[in-house]
């Protein structure tokens, strides 16, 4: 695990964990965690380890560190929570779980005083102090005749503006819930695997043939579908004043106009496949590679 100076690029601090991560990172700018592939969750603090947790499963979403606790969903659908200075585990949310596990991100964010996650094709709202159930907010529905077509589990990332959430539930649709309510808002079918992304007027997502969809943030009717990507193998899209950045499977990034989808500029990252999807960046933005090398882009 390593912090990084974004204004200069260079490297603040290293922690060797000797193993390989499978989920992070999660931190608050104190504290950074991450799971390893052996199922241990790590905390970080000033550049040494804090404490460390043997999980009950694997976990393939990045830890929240909120509020003085760490957060965890696992991939059977369960979601812990610990004390963050100890390591203590403090609670235990559990569904019942699906016979399948989507090995990739899931949905873990704080809105207010709540916790919100993905548990297959839901978002539930959790108090963070006890554990308890709030409130139950379905984007999609299980259906299909065998369990692949039956796996809907909400992806990341999520669009955020004020107390609504934007998620998409894998290969089946999209949504909007109001995060203090559990109400939902509207859903829309909609067939990829990564999420969405957005501002106060517009949610971006991209379907799995590579065509982009914006969809109105307040009522879910589609803005418009730009087909100039088609069957590119993109990643999840981040909204930005200038536009929207996407990435694909060859190394190459996109910016794409909020107003019809059409393609603004292009620029070759290099030859390794970046990893991930574009993180938000004063003035710009940032692309991680397969390699470990972090760029930032800077606007014009």
């Amino acid at each position: 695990m390593q912090g990084v100076d974004l204004n200069a690029g260079r490297s603040l601090w290293r922690v060797a964990l000797n193993q390989t991560i499978s989920a992070g990172v999660g931190s608050d700018g104190q504290r950074h965690a991450v799971v390893t592939t052996g199922n241990e969750l790590v905390v970080v603090q000033e550049s040494k380890v804090l404490w460390r947790y043997r999980l009950p499963a694997q976990s393939f979403t990045a830890p929240l560190v909120a509020g003085q606790r760490v957060f965890v969903l696992l991939a059977d659908r369960s979601v812990l929570g610990f004390d963050g200075a100890t390591g203590r585990l403090l609670w235990t949310q559990s569904r019942p779980g699906d016979p399948l596990v989507l090995k990739q991100a899931g949905a873990l964010t704080a809105v207010g005083d709540t916790l919100v996650a993905g548990l297959s094709g839901r978002l539930v709202g959790i108090n963070p102090t006890t554990g308890a159930l709030r409130w139950d907010a379905p984007i999609a529905t299980p259906r299909g005749t065998n369990d692949l077509e039956r796996l809907v589990d909400v992806v990341g990332p999520l669009s955020r503006q004020g107390d609504e959430l934007c998620a998409r539930a894998y290969q089946s649709q999209v949504g909007c819930v109001n995060a203090v309510r559990g109400q939902v808002r509207w859903t829309r079918n909609a067939n990829s695997d990564d999420g969405v992304h957005g501002n106060d007027q517009l949610v971006i997502g991209t379907e799995a043939n590579g065509v982009v969809i914006a969809w109105q943030r307040s009522s879910g009717e589609r803005v418009w579908q730009a087909d100039r990507l088609r069957y590119r193998r993109l990643s999840a899209p981040l909204v930005t004043p200038k536009g929207i950045v996407l990435t694909d499977s060859g190394g190459w990034a996109y910016l794409m106009s909020l107003t019809d989808g059409a393609l603004l500029n292009r620029w070759k990252t290099d030859d390794t496949e970046l990893a991930g999807y574009p993180q938000a960046f004063a003035g710009g933005f940032l692309l991680l590679n397969r390699s470990g090398r972090l760029a930032a882009y800077q606007f014009p």
